[in-house]
């Protein structure tokens, strides 16, 4: 059970970084259209998103390493 807990950490935090870097790389009204935020055209924080997104995603990994790290072995 715990490798699926860690799969999923591992996997939600590599896609909160890749979400962040699209978000700092791309053009506001370049943004896909699942992206919240897309249609503000001009104005908008996506910045400030993309730097969230980057850091939730470094932190989902860190506590996929401390969940590694903290199985008991028998």
């Amino acid at each position: 059970m715990s490798w699926l807990i860690r799969f999923v950490l591992v996997v939600l935090g590599i896609l909160a970084v890749v979400a962040g870097v699209i978000y700092l790389v791309e053009p506001i009204h370049s943004l896909p259209s699942f992206f919240p935020g897309h249609a503000l055209h001009g104005q908008g924080h996506h910045h400030i998103r993309g730097y969230i997104a980057i850091a939730v995603g470094i932190i989902l990994l860190i506590l996929a390493g401390i969940a590694r790290r903290s199985r008991r072995r028998y």
